[in-house]
């Protein structure tokens, strides 16, 4: 996937400037697809230069340091409908922690590796109580008849579920390190 079809996401969602984009890229969909404020400011030329979202009038009179606002045209909205549908490969998992983890391996720095698991963990729990606190805020009561909220509360579930994932591969591999020989 490229950024391209993540701002496209966001801006079919709700239009908006490229500041407002930014950050809900920190608060959601950044969670899943990150990117730095100048990835997604020179997406958004490349997407306005190829006519995938277009840039809506400015509200009042121009004054300097007024932000674009852009939505998503009738050519972008295709684009991502037929994107949606189409066959893709899963996306390779790739953990620093994990690459440590084998370092540790062959070269026997298990204080050191174990000091990267706890702040893993902790990093991990944090992000976690996050996630639960957003859908404890924005789904507890979702309709389930509600196509919106039912699949971005399945999206949220899907970080919850990883979270939790590696809190407890953090855990059982901890516990691996407390059972080997010194």
């Amino acid at each position: 996937m490229s950024l391209k079809f993540a701002i496209l996401t966001s801006l079919t969602e709700r239009e908006g400037s490229g500041i407002e984009l930014a950050r809900r890229f920190d608060k959601s969909i950044g969670f899943f697809w990150p990117a730095t404020h100048q990835q997604i400011y020179r997406e958004l030329d490349r997407l306005a230069t190829d006519d995938l979202i277009s840039e809506l009038p400015q509200e009042g009179p121009p004054r300097r340091g007024q932000p674009r606002r852009f939505a998503v045209t009738e050519a972008g909205r295709a684009l991502l409908e037929e994107w949606i549908g189409q066959d893709d490969e899963p996306e390779a998992l790739r953990a620093s922690l994990a690459v440590r983890v084998r370092a540790a391996a062959i070269t026997g720095r298990v204080d050191e590796v174990r000091r990267a698991l706890e702040h893993h963990r902790t990093l991990r729990h944090e992000r976690l109580e996050q996630y639960l606190a957003i859908e404890q805020r924005d789904f507890a009561a979702v309709d389930p008849a509600d196509v919106r909220g039912v699949l971005q509360h399945r999206v949220l579930v899907l970080g919850i579920d990883g979270e939790r994932s590696w809190l407890a591969w953090c855990e059982e591999t901890l516990r691996a390190l407390d059972g080997l020989s010194p």
